[in-house]
């Protein structure tokens, strides 16, 4: 069976408010559809990433460069077309959009593989988990918003079924969002699952001193405390400051910047994101360094694929999602069959693939000229 044809399309849709962390504003949801057909007749359906900026290029890159790559080849040779895919890289003045929009293609590869075969990526992989545990992001700044807000949102994500919650932090002092955190935790109780994430908001010095502040709140992972410039080294240090565990691993684009992490002893986590780096192709090559390694796995956002991935591999952990209903539209509607969400959990879908059926008409609504 061989790669006939492939079409990607880019949707955006405007949020109603700005969901933004330490260092950056979120105003709209964005994503890449892709469809790779075989000669056979069997088509692919998945959904990609969150690129704000350059979905266009995406698109255009993969009807472009990537798509007459790889025409032709077996579905089954994912590894070589992975590799020509890559090859781009070399020459490419933008790696990073690169490697996005080779991901959807490798993503929708790997959903015809398993279509194929009649089984799910997560059994592809070798897995057979039912569910896994979800966790919201959630704790956004936004003007106005009080500590008692923070307790309602936290009673929130409880009502929706989540078993935790990624805190925003980064974007004020070490003191400040200590008590931002504090009144998370007491409202959302103690078997809530609670992490915060700095999204490289503060210098090495607040980071610690923010660690050692939020210890006695039983907070599961501290994500991305450092500055970009030097962060395996800061990270590394906070570490070793801390018994909170480190994790990192969304800002890196190859399994090669994972093993740079790992090396380092800066993570007990890693939450490569296969939708930033180059698919599951690379995304299993970086889980195979942190199981060598003693580091579990996490992942960045993309439930619609995560959840399949982590399933897959023994030292997989928590999906995450966006459970306000505002900031996800695509989580919320254009994924529409998403597996149920009951008691913190989540189902794996057993269905071919990822097994991913979306709403057309939403899809056709929001695509981009």
């Amino acid at each position: 069976m061989k790669i006939h044809s492939i079409e990607a399309i880019a949707i955006d849709i405007p949020l109603k408010r700005n969901f933004g962390g330490s260092t950056y504003s979120v105003l709209k949801r964005s994503t890449v559809i892709t469809r790779a057909r075989t000669d056979e007749g069997l088509v692919s359906e998945v959904y990609n990433g969150d690129n704000r900026e350059h979905g266009r290029e995406i698109v255009r890159l993969i009807h472009e460069q990537l798509a007459p790559r790889v025409k032709g080849m077996s579905i089954l040779e994912v590894e070589r077309a992975w590799q020509a895919m890559f090859d781009l890289s070399h020459t490419s003045g933008d790696r990073k959009t690169l490697l996005e929009a080779i991901a959807c293609v490798d993503c929708a590869l790997w959903d015809l593989v398993g279509k194929a075969r009649g089984k799910s990526v997560c059994g592809l992989l070798g897995g057979d988990r039912v569910e896994l545990p979800i966790i919201s992001i959630g704790g956004y700044y936004m003007e106005g918003k009080t500590l008692a807000d923070i307790g309602r949102e936290m009673e929130q994500y409880r009502a929706a079924g989540m078993a935790g919650c990624k805190f925003k932090v980064g974007g004020l002092s070490p003191e400040e969002d200590f008590k931002r955190v504090e009144t998370a935790r007491k409202a959302a109780g103690p078997d809530f699952f609670m992490v915060v994430d700095a999204n490289r908001g503060w210098n090495l010095q607040d980071a610690i001193r923010f660690a050692r502040l939020i210890e006695p709140l039983d907070i599961g992972w501290f994500e991305e405390p450092c500055h970009w410039y030097d962060d395996v080294a800061m990270m590394a240090k906070v570490r070793q400051s801390t018994r909170i565990p480190v994790t990192a691993g969304q800002c890196e684009i190859t399994s090669h910047g994972v093993r740079r992490l790992v090396d380092a002893g800066a993570v007990d986590y890693v939450n490569f994101d296969v939708s930033e780096g180059g698919g599951v192709t690379d995304w299993r090559r970086a889980a195979e360094i942190c199981r060598s390694a003693g580091v579990r796995m996490a992942h960045h956002e993309e439930s619609q694929i995560s959840n399949q991935l982590l399933a897959g591999v023994a030292h997989g952990t928590y999906v995450e999602c966006f459970a306000d209903p505002e900031r996800d539209p695509v989580w919320q509607m254009m994924w529409a069959n998403r597996p149920a969400i009951r008691n913190g959990m989540m189902e794996v879908s057993k269905a071919p693939g990822f097994g991913i059926e979306l709403d057309w008409k939403m899809i056709e609504r929001y695509r981009t000229a």
